[in-house]
């Protein structure tokens, strides 16, 4: 542990602007798979990032948290600072197995409204996180405890890369059984329109698939 305390206040932004609530109740009913595609196959997060529990979904705006590995305190910050709603989106500088959330702090953030979790390292008891309710996604299950350093810098609210994805304060987050999908704020109201009619279209092939004709026919294949 650092012999000198980090001020966290240097580092911490959670003031940013999140989405209407009209949009996110728009946005709620979308699966990960169409908002991707219809946001020209863009925002995935790394696909080992599932849900702890099947019944798992997340649509809310993102409160970005970069941990330093090993260490679970900037997302104990995160809980106390974060608005009703909000997901918290973090990054464990790559140090992924560890469990970095657990009951308690599904509790904690469940009794303060949060919108739930994605994190790209481990978390713990899961068996118990979906009678919490709080919606985790994580890369996996890992019992290793974290350390709770106050001298190690971290980041609340700051730009996060995941793959070739740019993950930014206030961006919308969607989470459901196939993955995780992020949109950039400033393309929400657009995207969800996209979305809306790409389930449009859809619907109107697999009724056409009911009624006799084939994919190879609808989608000129051959």
């Amino acid at each position: 542990m650092s012999a000198d305390r980090f001020d966290p206040a240097l580092t911490t932004r959670v003031d940013f602007k999140r989405p209407d609530a009209a949009l996110l109740t728009r946005a709620s009913g979308l699966s990960s798979p169409t908002v991707h595609e219809a946001y020209g196959r863009k925002g995935a997060l790394p696909p080992e990032i599932k849900p702890v529990a099947p019944s798992f979904k997340i649509c809310g705006p993102a409160l970005t948290v970069h941990s330093p590995g090993g260490d679970n305190l900037w997302l104990h910050r995160a809980i106390a600072l974060a608005q009703p709603g909000d997901v918290l989106v973090v990054y464990v500088s790559g140090v992924f197995d560890y469990g970095y959330w657990g009951e308690i702090m599904s509790t904690g953030a469940a009794s303060r409204g949060l919108g739930g979790l994605v994190i790209d390292g481990g978390v713990r008891d899961g068996a118990l996180l979906e009678g919490v309710g709080l919606p985790v996604f994580s890369r996996g299950l890992c019992i290793r405890g974290t350390g709770k350093d106050v001298g190690a810098r971290g980041w609340l609210g700051a730009p996060l890369l995941f793959g070739d994805t740019i993950v930014r304060a206030g961006d919308l987050i969607i989470g459901d059984g196939d993955g995780v999908v992020s949109v950039r704020a400033e393309d929400i109201a657009e995207v969800i329109e996209a979305s809306r009619q790409r389930d449009e279209r859809e619907a109107a092939i697999m009724q056409r698939l009911r009624e006799g004709e084939t994919t190879l026919g609808i989608y000129n294949l051959g």
